[in-house]
C-alpha cells in the first residue's frame, strides 16, 4: 500500500493517467462508431434488395418465376450471380420479349440505380460471382497486349472472329462483337458464360489473363478500318467481290460479243 501511495505521489503519475483515460475514451468512441456505421449500411443493402426485389417481382418474375426459380421458357436466377444480371441488364439483353430467340445488345431499360439493385437481390438468393470493381478492371495496368491477343485467338476467335467482329454459329445463334463492349461486361461474360459462350473461370484464365483479352479486343477495337467494308476485317473482302463479278462479267459479255460477230 506504501508503494501504490508513492506511485500515485510521483510526478508522473498525472499524466500517465491523463493519457490513459483519453485513449480508453478514444477507444471506446472507435468502436461505438463503428457499430453505429454498420447498422446504417445493413438497413441500405436490405433497402436495396427489396427495391430490385419490386424491379425483379414487375419486369422478370413472368419467365423467371416469383422467387427466381426458373420455368419452361426461362433459366432459374438462383446463384448466377450479380455478374450475371448486370451484364444481362445493363447491356439491354434483359427484359426480353420473345425468349425463344437470341437476346441483343440494345439500350438498358432500366437505369445504373435500377440494375444495381435488381443485381444486389439475385445475388442475396445464393452465392454467384461478383460484379467486378474498377480496382479489378485497370487493364492497362496489368494487362498485355501480347498475351490477350494471343488467349483471344486460342479461346476466342473460333466462335467472336479473329479480330473480335463476331461470327454465326449453328442454329441461327451467334457470337456478337466485342467492338464498343465496356471492359466490365467483357470480364462478366468471361465469369459467367451467357448464352452459348462457355465460362472461363479463373483456373482456365487467371484475372490478369482476363485483363490481358480486354487490352487486346480494346487495341484491336481503337485500329482504323482500313480497306473500306472489310466484312469483319478479313481482308477488302467487297471491293474485290465487286471487282471480280464486274471484271468476270465484262470478260463474259465481250466472249460472248465476239463469238455472235465471229457468226
Amino acid at each position: 500500500m506504501k508503494r501504490l501511495s508513492r506511485l500515485r505521489r510521483h510526478r508522473a503519475a498525472g499524466p500517465i493517467l491523463l493519457i490513459f483515460a483519453l485513449f480508453t475514451i478514444g477507444t471506446t468512441f472507435q468502436v461505438a462508431s463503428a457499430v453505429n456505421n454498420e447498422a446504417p449500411t445493413t438497413a441500405d443493402r436490405s433497402a436495396v434488395i427489396e427495391e430490385g426485389k419490386q424491379i425483379f417481382l414487375k419486369g422478370c418474375s413472368s419467365c423467371h418465376g416469383l422467387n427466381a426459380e426458373g420455368s419452361q421458357i426461362a433459366p432459374s436466377l438462383i446463384g448466377v450471380g450479380a455478374a450475371s444480371v448486370d451484364f444481362q441488364v445493363a447491356t439491354g439483353r434483359m427484359p426480353m420479349a420473345d425468349m425463344s430467340s437470341q437476346a441483343m445488345r440494345k439500350p438498358p431499360v432500366y437505369d445504373a440505380e435500377e440494375v444495381n439493385a435488381l443485381a444486389t437481390y439475385v445475388a442475396s438468393l445464393a452465392p454467384g460471382p461478383q460484379i467486378p470493381g474498377e480496382e479489378l478492371l485497370n487493364y492497362e495496368r496489368d494487362g498485355s497486349v501480347a498475351e490477350g491477343g494471343e488467349l483471344f485467338r486460342t479461346n476466342c476467335a473460333m466462335c467472336h472472329n479473329f479480330a473480335a467482329q463476331g461470327g454465326a454459329l449453328t442454329q441461327g445463334k451467334y457470337a456478337p462483337t466485342l467492338m464498343g463492349v465496356t471492359p466490365r461486361h467483357i470480364y462478366e461474360a468471361m465469369i459467367t458464360g451467357p448464352q452459348s459462350m462457355p465460362v472461363f473461370s479463373d483456373k482456365t484464365l487467371t484475372p490478369e489473363e482476363k485483363l490481358s483479352i480486354i487490352k487486346w479486343v480494346k487495341a484491336a477495337e481503337a485500329e482504323p478500318q482500313l480497306g473500306g467494308a472489310a466484312l469483319g476485317r478479313v481482308g477488302p473482302v467487297t471491293e474485290g467481290l465487286l471487282a471480280w463479278t464486274l471484271g468476270i462479267g465484262l470478260l463474259i459479255g465481250v466472249a460472248v460479243w465476239l463469238a455472235m460477230k465471229a457468226r
